[in-house]
Parts: C-alpha cells; sequence; structure tokens
C-alpha cells in the first residue's frame, strides 16, 4: 500500500470506469486506508504563462486565395471539373503583385522576365502611383529597350503632364515622338532628354512645342561642352517652332551622326548660307521631295510595355473628357452685346493645321546623301583631302598648335558654362 501511495504521489490522481460510471480511486483510499496527505498537489494540463487566443477570420476570405489556384472548367457532360494551376504561374502572381519590393533583375532570364512584367501589368501594378515608377525603373534597369523601345506620345500633352516620373523611368529608348505636346524650352522632359538614360536616341520628334533658340542651346549643351546626351542622334523633327531661328541652327552642328532634319514652319528663312551652313558643318543637303522618314506614319509604342502606355492613355482620356456643348446661349450673348465677338473667335482657324495646308507649305527638310563610289565621290574625297593638308600646319614651322582645351574654352559663351554648372 506504501508503493502505491508513492506511485499516486508522484503521478497524480488516476480515474477508473466501472458500470459505466466514472469513479476516482483516490476515493476508495480514502475510505479504506483513510485520507491522502494534504501535500499532493494536482496535475496540471498547461504550465504556468499558457495561453489560448481565439482568432475568428471571414470564411469568404480564407476560401477566396485558394480559388485562384485552380482552373475550373466544364467537361462534356456538364460537370465542373477543377485542375490545379503550375508553381510557375502561382509563383510569378505572387511575385507581380509585390514587384516593388524586388531589389534587382539583372541576370534574371528574359523569357520569365517578359511573363513577369505580363502579370505585373495585368494587375495594373504600373498604374499605381505608389509602385509604378519604382517597378518601371527595375525593369528598365535590367532590359533597357526590351521594355521600351519606341514611345510615341505624339499629342498627348496631358498624359506626359499626368506621367511624367514614368515616362523618366524608360531607358534605352531608340524613337522617341514629342510632337504637339507644347512643352516649351524649360520643360522638365526636355532636360531628361539630355541625361544618360536616353542617350541611345536615335530618332527624335519635338514639333510644335513652343521650342527656341534657348531650348536648342540647352537640348545640345551636353554633347557640346561634355560629349554626352544626344550623341547618338540620327533623326530631328523641329517643324512648327516658328521662334527657332538660323542662330539656333548652328547648335546643331554637334551631331555629327545626324542624316535627316525637318525645320519646316520655323523662323529659319531658306539662303545660301543657310544651306551653307548646314553642308559644312552637318553634311546635309536640301530635299527635292518630302522625306518618309518625317510623315510619322510608323510613329507607333513598341516594347513590353506597349500595354501599359495604352491604359495611361485611357485613363488620361477617361478624366478629361470633353463637355458636349462648349457654345455658351445666344440669348445671354444678345443681352451682353458679345455674340458677334465671340463669332468672330470660333470663326477664327484651329492652331493645328489641316492636311491640305500642311501639304500646300513649303517643305523645309534636310538629309545626308548617300554615298557610292564614283568618280565625283573620288574627287570629293581627294578635294578633302587637300583641304586637310591646307589647314595642316606647313613642314618646319615654328609655330606650335593650340591646345585642344584652349579652342573648347574659346567656343564656350557664359551661357554654355551656366549650363555646365548646372548639370
Amino acid at each position: 500500500m506504501c508503493s502505491y501511495r508513492r506511485s499516486y504521489e508522484e503521478c497524480g490522481p488516476v480515474y477508473v470506469r466501472e458500470k459505466g460510471e466514472l469513479r476516482r480511486v483516490s476515493e476508495a483510499l480514502n475510505t479504506e486506508d483513510g485520507p491522502l496527505p494534504s501535500r499532493v498537489k494536482p496535475l496540471r494540463l498547461f504550465q504556468k504563462g499558457f495561453s489560448v487566443q481565439l482568432c475568428v477570420s471571414d470564411r469568404a476570405q480564407t476560401t477566396s486565395p485558394r480559388k485562384d489556384h485552380f482552373i475550373f472548367t466544364y467537361t462534356k457532360e456538364g460537370s465542373l471539373r477543377y485542375s490545379p494551376k503550375s508553381l510557375l504561374n502561382i509563383a510569378l502572381k505572387f511575385i507581380a503583385e509585390n514587384v516593388q519590393h524586388i531589389d534587382s533583375l539583372i541576370g534574371f532570364p528574359e523569357q520569365m522576365a517578359e511573363r513577369l512584367f505580363t502579370a505585373a501589368e495585368e494587375k495594373h501594378t504600373f498604374s499605381d502611383p505608389k509602385t509604378g515608377v519604382k517597378a518601371l525603373q527595375t525593369f528598365s534597369e535590367a532590359y533597357g529597350n526590351l521594355v521600351l523601345n519606341s514611345l510615341c506620345l505624339r499629342s498627348r500633352f496631358l498624359l506626359v503632364s499626368e506621367k511624367l516620373e514614368e515616362i523618366k523611368a524608360f531607358s534605352g529608348l531608340r524613337s522617341l515622338d514629342l510632337s504637339c505636346c507644347k512643352l516649351g524650352d524649360d520643360h522638365e522632359l526636355l532636360e531628361h532628354l539630355t541625361s544618360e538614360a536616353l542617350s541611345s536616341l536615335v530618332h527624335l520628334s519635338l514639333g510644335d512645342n513652343c521650342l527656341s533658340d534657348s531650348g536648342l542651346r540647352k537640348l545640345t549643351a551636353p554633347v557640346r561642352v561634355m560629349k554626352r546626351g544626344l550623341g547618338n542622334l540620327q533623326r530631328l523633327d523641329l517643324s512648327c517652332n516658328p521662334m527657332i531661328c538660323a542662330h539656333g541652327i548652328g547648335y546643331l552642328s554637334c551631331f555629327s551622326k545626324l542624316q535627316s532634319l525637318d525645320l519646316s514652319a520655323t523662323g529659319v528663312k531658306l539662303n545660301d548660307s543657310l544651306i551653307r551652313m548646314l553642308k559644312d558643318k552637318v553634311g546635309l543637303i536640301r530635299a527635292d521631295h518630302p522625306l518618309e522618314d518625317f510623315s510619322h506614319l510608323n510613329c507607333k509604342t513598341e516594347g513590353w510595355a506597349e500595354q501599359v502606355i495604352h491604359q495611361w492613355d485611357s485613363l488620361t482620356s477617361e478624366t478629361t473628357k470633353p463637355k458636349t456643348n462648349l457654345q455658351p446661349r445666344t440669348n445671354a450673348l444678345r443681352f451682353y452685346g458679345k455674340e458677334r465677338c465671340l463669332r468672330e473667335v470660333y470663326k477664327t482657324p484651329s492652331l493645328q493645321l489641316s492636311k491640305e495646308e500642311s501639304k500646300s507649305r513649303e517643305k523645309l527638310q534636310f538629309h545626308k546623301p548617300h554615298q557610292t563610289l564614283t568618280a565625283g565621290n573620288t574627287d570629293s574625297v581627294s578635294h578633302i583631302h587637300k583641304k586637310r593638308v591646307l589647314v595642316s600646319p606647313q613642314e618646319g614651322s615654328s609655330e606650335p598648335m593650340p591646345a585642344p582645351k584652349r579652342q573648347c574654352a574659346a567656343q564656350l559663351s557664359p551661357e554654355d558654362w551656366d549650363i555646365l554648372n548646372s548639370y
């Protein structure tokens, strides 16, 4: 009995079921052998400090994520059939929802990156102002012109103003059309064109943007001073900028790779000095017929982000829908005597030229002639070689050649130095 008492003290109370009733063994001990010592402590089911927290969650929320992992289809018999999605698609969807937290995608395969970009586009990640800029920068830094090779923003000045930071996130562009966007000389996007992110630009259209000679000076300052910026530019459209004069065209001589130039409807007057300057400094001659490069028929957006640009355009067009009837009431105009004045305003021609007027206007376009191995070209090459010999110093002359740095410093104006210091 003492051993039983010791085991009881070590193990605690013991329960036994007899004849369908649960009975405590200690009751028998109390009745037969007397009560157990009071030092025996009851056994604890949980240790001290144990706590339980009851969480009640919505059933719809717990079941909805699971439905996204299955594909529901109907069989021929009409029964519902579901099959699980692949682990790759589930992982891509999760990364697309949190793409703003990715540090870098450099070295990630292009095929998988394109699928990831498409998944993020379906989630409208790039349209969100909180996550769009960071996500576009991550993709552009890793894949460059694969994200966007060509961007057409013609007559989309509202899109430029609303999505300026997102547009600046693209790098590696080769073609950019900003015609009819009314940027002006001091626009932030015009300054961004001179950055290293857009040094790969080959085609640039800045027609009808209220530019002047000051804007051209700012646009060409990095190329003229520091040999960076738009050094790879081959086609430039400056048409419909009446404040551009012949003085501003002289800044374009730094574009050594320029193949075609459009100066139609500008303040530049066609004369022998202009033709001679473009031929000697840039190597361009006047085109006899309108060039197809400036027809804007091939202006389109190409790249992974093509649908993203369309989403932005649709969002801006929905928020700024024009009113159906903009003409004021005629009775109020007659009362205040302003009907005649407003009718004259309504009859004035629009700022945008019609197709017939644009065709009737004289095209002032220049291009670089195609060089072929003919006798005339060989003579021109020999003539250029003679000019170089004449310009070079004579043998035995004691006058030293001036340093190139001094020549560059002499050509810079105080305005150029201010622009250089701003960088």
